[in-house]
């Protein structure tokens, strides 16, 4: 990891020479999760190698409602993929208990990525509709309410 970190390390500093204009800070990274938590409105970007990533998307997922809400986008020069930042929950799979918001916040991402911003605009607004009902929430957000529900009544509010 020190070798590998090393090299991150080094070609974010080469890269950090080059936008003077961006401010730059390294953080260690059990450092940084506490900062996160206590004043996570003190960051505006993280850069992270894969394990890092992984730790402390994870962590942040923690604060606003867990895996199930959390959208990821891994942007490529050439080439993007949008995707919930969870895994697979083989114990929970054809129950309708998984919550979709992370698959539709991922598809709301890819949407204004790829210039469809208008439709971006709709879907995030019917998520954010069905969530301020509150009536076909996800158990994992307080609700009772199953995949299902919860998808049917996004797509009565786009």
């Amino acid at each position: 990891m020190k070798m590998s970190d090393g090299l991150f390390l080094t070609c974010c500093r080469e890269a950090a020479v080059q936008f003077p204009e961006i401010l730059y800070n390294e953080l260690i990274v059990d450092n940084c999760c506490m900062q996160l938590v206590m004043r996570p409105e003190t960051f505006d970007l993280l850069v992270l190698p894969n394990l890092y990533g992984d730790i402390v998307s994870d962590l942040t997922a923690g604060l606003v409602g867990g895996l199930g809400i959390v959208p990821g986008a891994n942007l490529g020069e050439t080439c993007a993929v949008f995707e919930a930042v969870h895994g697979t929950a083989p114990d929970i799979v054809g129950k309708g208990l998984a919550n979709p918001t992370a698959l539709m916040q991922s598809a709301v991402l890819m949407l204004a990525h790829i210039g469809e911003r208008e439709a971006s605009l709709r879907l995030q607004k019917a998520i954010q509709a069905v969530y301020a009902d509150g009536k076909c929430l996800t158990g994992d957000v307080g609700g009772t309410g199953s995949t299902f529900q919860f998808t049917e009544a996004v797509i009565r509010n786009l």
